[in-house]
């Protein structure tokens, strides 16, 4: 449904003085596929590139190099208009924090109505109609359309932000770290309604998280960011039981799980700077396994025969 081909996104950082200004590398030839009804889990620790990633696959960002393809169109070389018409009913997106992301000003109602407003969605009482529908999808109760944000609990607020992103049916949703800022237990019933609407509406997904056991349980695939780059990616049982590249590794032994104990892999070495990525494997300060060669180039790709594929000069061993 959607491809990314050699993503490169740079800013301009404030730092490097008057005369020049550093660049920020936030995404580096990154090339991904989203299909129709998967879900795509992105993790990674703060700072990595997912947040711009999402941007991208969103159309909210404009890659600085790299083509962005949708249904086979490339998404820029589009129209505005064609762009708003076209690709922006089809994709949804869930934000991080539903306090902020929604208008404490108005109703639940005016935040449902206003995307089927804004594309003309229908009659009136269509548009009504349909407002009621996403409010039962999502499991809210129908008194939910006259509170204000603020008279929500977190987790009533997230179910508000997802129904909004379904309210012109997209085919695609993207979900930026949308259960961090809830409690545990309401995490998990945002999870399940994630997965509950997967299935009954055929959604893809693109869910963002640092948390790799989280990601573990909804994706059925998973793509490992490090400083903008995509290191391993694969199906999520091959990434998570069988990581084949050292950051994968110390990544899942960092997050507690009930069903497997692993030995905590504590990075060395100097974290890299986004503004000046170290030459080589951006990964390299840190792992126990570089030596001279892995500062020459970026490790090429390997692939295994069901698609997991990595950059790595020294892998992990594979096991099972």
């Amino acid at each position: 449904m959607i491809r990314l081909d050699g993503i490169h996104v740079r800013h301009k950082a404030r730092s490097g003085g008057v005369l020049r200004r550093d660049s920020v590398f936030a995404l580096t030839d990154v090339t991904l596929q989203i299909q129709a009804g998967e879900i795509l889990g992105l993790v990674g620790e703060s700072g990595c590139g997912k947040s711009t990633l999402a941007r991208v696959v969103t159309g909210l960002q404009r890659p600085t190099e790299g083509q962005v393809d949708f249904r086979g169109k490339d998404l820029w070389s589009l129209s505005g208009t064609e762009r708003r018409t076209q690709f922006g009913p089809s994709v949804g997106v869930v934000f991080q924090d539903a306090s902020t992301a929604l208008n404490p000003r108005l109703s639940v109602r005016q935040i449902l109505r206003d995307p089927l407003d804004v594309h003309r969605r229908g009659t009136r009482a269509a548009r009504e109609a349909r407002v009621r529908e996403l409010l039962d999808l999502v499991g809210l109760p129908g008194h939910t359309l006259d509170a204000l944000p603020g008279q929500l609990s977190g987790g009533q607020r997230q179910r508000v932000a997802i129904a909004r992103a379904l309210a012109l049916e997209p085919e695609l949703i993207v979900a930026d770290e949308p259960t961090s800022a809830l409690d545990v237990s309401v995490r998990a019933q945002i999870l399940n309604l994630l997965t509950e609407l997967r299935e009954r509406l055929g959604l893809a997904m693109v869910f963002i998280s640092h948390d790799v056991q989280t990601v573990r349980y909804l994706a059925d695939r998973i793509a490992v960011l490090y400083l903008g780059r995509v290191v391993e990616e694969g199906a999520a049982d091959d990434v998570t039981g069988r990581p084949r590249h050292p950051y994968t590794e110390a990544l899942l032994s960092a997050t507690p799980s009930l069903l497997e104990r692993s030995d905590r892999i504590v990075l060395q070495g100097p974290i890299p700077s986004a503004t000046q990525p170290p030459a080589g494997c951006p990964f390299r300060t840190r792992c126990w396994k570089a030596d001279d060669a892995c500062a020459t180039v970026f490790p090429p790709e390997d692939v295994q025969g069901d698609g997991h594929r990595w950059h790595c000069l020294h892998p992990q061993p594979a096991v099972g």
